[in-house]
């Protein structure tokens, strides 16, 4: 049963509570996003408030909580790495992502998500899962970052005996923290906030020789005007849509598990809103964008958030934190981030589908691991690409599987067996007749050898494309030549419609009946 609407003060402790863990939570993972993301700590935190604030604000699903999240900081870093460090460029991919996003918003994009395969959306988040374990190898060893997979994994080899052991020490110390804290701790105290409070002070006191976040700025941060260079406008349009496709399918993933848990309903359309204002915002101070951040929600969630209280809440304890601790957190040592991040991916990857890949049907298997691969080995917008069309073949497939074209004897089914001494056959449709289908169609209508009568059934079509009429229009031309006579069994429907399609006058001499049994009646 869907429960009302949550006002926006009702049970303001619960929200005020629900905002002040979910901030917990978010602080170490702001921190972690902003650095893998090459514009720094405080881009991650600003991300975080700006986004969580206005997503939050105006977003359609009351709990969820809006940040930096993996797979924005991936395309994000990609993005860094490509443009050269531009700040102007980055941050016109970020605006041009949000006002995408707003587009998606008004456009009521948002509720096609939900059709989008699994397997597309299991190999993309895998991938991402990957990508960010393998970008953190580096500092976890205390090595310079590195932001392609495929130059990583060819020179981490030779960079080995480089190694920074007391890095990879806090790194590994990390590890053991996020993974192995016990859940009842952890639901009182998140694990990345534990490892951050413990190996921080750690390497500080030791004064040990790693490399630390820096100086955060505890003030405001600074406008950034966006830059468009049209020799980069390929680039830039490619990887701000990816970030707007990503964003969205993250986000409304997210409110789906948000309703689950609040027995709710969010509004998607809104929720697109919400996200694109925050992310277009984001641009403007060159912050990290983000998404609506499943395990933030979840947490938010189960600590009494119930309204968009608790978000907005959430991102006024980190801009306190910001303008307050940023000295404390410049200490943070990259090497814990990176353990941190490590525990990220690795809760990324989908092992829903991991578990049932054996018993998985081949073509949704094969599917999951090409887009699993180009995420990882070619780069994130052509997996973005590939998914989709790979979506769409799938879908085209699987309505062509469904549909039958069968070529039979007019008397059969139809009481009148006497008529296939006629030289009489039907072609009978039942399924789609579409792009997918005609081919088959085209494949049966050329066993129509030594007929004098042939009856086309489209009495089970539920719908007709552009591509089957003129398939149609085609052998209908093709059997008047050979002094055929066409009867169509059709739907007085789809019969006005084929006759708007007349231009060539190829169904003037065409019988049309409403039924099959009427149609064989006319021969």
């Amino acid at each position: 049963m869907q429960r009302p609407p949550v006002s926006l003060f009702s049970n303001f402790r619960g929200n005020l509570f629900g905002g002040l863990t979910a901030a917990v939570i978010a602080l170490p993972l702001a921190l972690a996003f902003g650095v893998a993301s090459g514009l720094g700590a405080a881009a991650g935190l600003y991300g975080a408030i700006i986004l969580g604030f206005f997503a939050a604000l105006f977003g359609g699903t009351p709990t969820q909580i809006s940040g930096p999240t993996g797979p924005m900081t991936v395309v994000v870093a990609a993005a860094v790495a490509t443009l050269g460090g531009d700040i102007g460029l980055v941050a016109t991919v970020v605006l041009l992502a949000g006002i995408f996003q707003l587009v998606f918003g008004f456009t009521r994009v948002g509720r096609f998500v939900r059709f989008i395969p699994y397997p597309v959306i299991s190999g993309f988040m895998s991938g991402i899962g990957v990508i960010i374990i393998l970008l953190q190898l580096n500092p976890l060893l205390g090595l310079p970052s590195d932001a392609a997979v495929l130059h990583l994994l060819v020179t981490l080899p030779s960079l080995l005996p480089q190694t920074n052991f007391w890095a990879l020490l806090l790194a590994l110390a990390a590890l053991a923290i996020v993974f192995f804290t016990p859940a009842r701790l952890a639901r009182v105290v998140p694990s990345p906030l534990i490892a951050l409070v413990v190996l921080t002070p750690f390497s500080a006191l030791l004064q040990l020789p790693v490399e630390t976040i820096g100086t955060i700025p505890a003030e405001l941060p600074a406008l950034v005007l966006p830059d468009f260079k049209l020799e980069h406008y390929t680039v830039i349009i490619s990887l701000a849509f990816t970030l707007a496709v990503l964003g969205t399918i993250d986000t409304l993933l997210t409110s789906i598990v948000a309703d689950s848990i609040t027995r709710t309903k969010h509004n998607p359309d809104r929720e697109l809103f919400g996200q694109g204002l925050g992310n277009t915002l984001c641009a403007l101070v060159g912050a990290v964008p983000g998404a609506g951040a499943t395990m933030r929600t979840v947490i938010n969630v189960k600590s009494g958030g119930t309204s968009n209280l608790s978000g907005m809440t959430h991102a006024v304890v980190l801009l306190l934190i910001v303008l307050f601790l940023a000295p404390l957190a410049s200490k943070i040592p990259l090497a814990v981030l990176a353990g941190i991040l490590i525990k990220v991916g690795v809760d990324i990857l989908d092992y829903r589908f991991l578990k049932v890949w054996k018993e998985s049907p081949r073509s949704d298997l094969m599917t999951m691991l090409t887009v699993f691969f180009v995420t990882v080995f070619v780069d994130l917008i052509t997996a973005v690409g590939l998914g989709i069309v790979l979506a769409s073949l799938l879908i085209v497939y699987r309505i062509t599987k469904e549909t039958q074209i069968v070529l039979e004897t007019a008397g059969a089914g139809t009481q009148q067996p006497d008529l296939e001494a006629k030289n009489a056959r039907i072609i009978r449709i039942n399924g789609a007749f579409f792009f997918g289908s005609s081919t088959f169609f085209e494949r049966q209508a050329n066993n129509l050898l030594d007929t004098k009568t042939v009856i086309i059934d489209i009495m089970n079509v539920p719908f007709m494309d552009i591509t089957a009429i003129f398939t149609l229009k085609d052998l209908i031309e093709k059997l008047k030549t050979d002094e055929v006579r066409v009867i169509i069994a059709a739907p007085e429907a789809f019969a006005g419609k084929l006759m708007r399609f007349n231009h060539e006058k190829r169904f003037e001499n065409v019988d049309f009946a409403p039924s099959l049994q009427s149609a064989v009646a006319l021969i």
